[in-house]
């Protein structure tokens, strides 16, 4: 006879059930599992629920009796009615922790399983700066993808880590923890008692708490060496500003729109290939140098 009640569920989620699946379960009908519902199946088990397996969705509806069939999504299945199960977003993040398991396992691929920290840095960057063209595109299909690839590295580098020897071992859910407590540690106003604040209330609470965390004392450390010398040079300026230390003496700026001024910059880099001069090296020679800069304002106000 049709089957009674069909359940879907996950398989990256085999204990996660709703009130309407767990009710149809309580029914008190005979439970069967379809192949792609064998791990809820053995979480029924564990808990001392009898499930029987059958091969496919017409052997359940060959059975005498009415039965309830756990089955996946996308399953079809000859049933009275349909319960779906909660499925929380990121859920198929699980399935991205699930394929690089598989890849880096014995009999997975082998260059997947030969890499290093080391080896796959370049490839952080790359689809870092990948992304961020999809972004300044405004190209939703490319952003989708080119984020994909930089979670790749993510999950990538955090299987690598769950490898290490102790003292430099972590794996995924450190990583995805340490975050979650960052997130909530600096949103008092979300997950505390801080009350409201508006954005500039929100960005000077970050930086205090940050500072709270960190204890820096210079506003060099944290800031990335390796990002392209503009960036770096801002992210210098910025932080040393809101840290009271001394900042450059800034140019005048003729260009009345940021549009002039990109048009007057790239004019500088002519300017500078005609003479042989390479402009990234020369900008990051002078943060370097404001960097040692601060570095020794830094030690001076530690000495007092």
């Amino acid at each position: 006879m049709p089957v009674a009640l069909a359940v879907v569920v996950s398989p990256a989620l085999p204990g996660l059930l709703g009130p309407a699946a767990w009710q149809a379960l309580s029914s008190g009908r005979p439970l069967v599992a379809l192949p792609g519902a064998a791990a809820t199946a053995d979480a029924l088990r564990a808990g001392g629920w009898a499930v029987d397996d059958v091969p496919d969705a017409a052997a359940a509806a060959a059975r005498p009796d009415s039965v309830v069939a756990l089955v996946a999504a996308g399953t079809e299945v000859d049933a009275g009615d349909v319960v779906g199960s909660p499925v929380p977003a990121g859920t198929r993040l699980l399935d991205v922790v699930a394929v690089m398991d598989r890849l880096r396992s014995p009999g997975g691929c082998p260059w997947d399983a030969e890499q290093t920290h080391a080896s796959l840095r370049g490839y952080l960057l790359e689809e870092a700066h990948e992304a961020y063209d999809a972004i300044v595109d405004d190209d939703p299909v490319a952003m989708r993808e080119e984020l994909g690839d930089v979670l790749l590295q993510v999950v990538f580098h955090a299987r690598v880590a769950a490898e290490a020897g102790p003292g430099r071992r972590f794996d995924v859910d450190d990583v995805a923890g340490d975050l979650v407590d960052k997130l909530v540690r600096r949103h008092p106003h979300v997950f505390g008692d801080a009350g409201p604040r508006d954005v500039a209330g929100v960005e000077a609470g970050w930086e205090e708490i940050k500072q709270a965390e960190k204890q820096r004392r210079s506003p060099t450390e944290g800031v990335s060496r390796s990002q392209p010398a503009a960036s770096w040079g801002a992210a210098l300026v910025r932080r040393a500003a809101r840290a009271g230390f001394p900042t450059p003496e800034p140019a005048e700026l003729d260009p009345a729109a940021p549009e002039e001024l990109g048009e007057r910059l790239l004019a500088v880099v002519a300017a500078a290939e005609r003479r042989g001069w390479d402009v990234e090296d020369a900008l990051r020679e002078a943060v370097r140098r404001y960097a040692g800069e601060l570095d020794a304002e830094a030690r001076r106000r530690e000495r007092g």
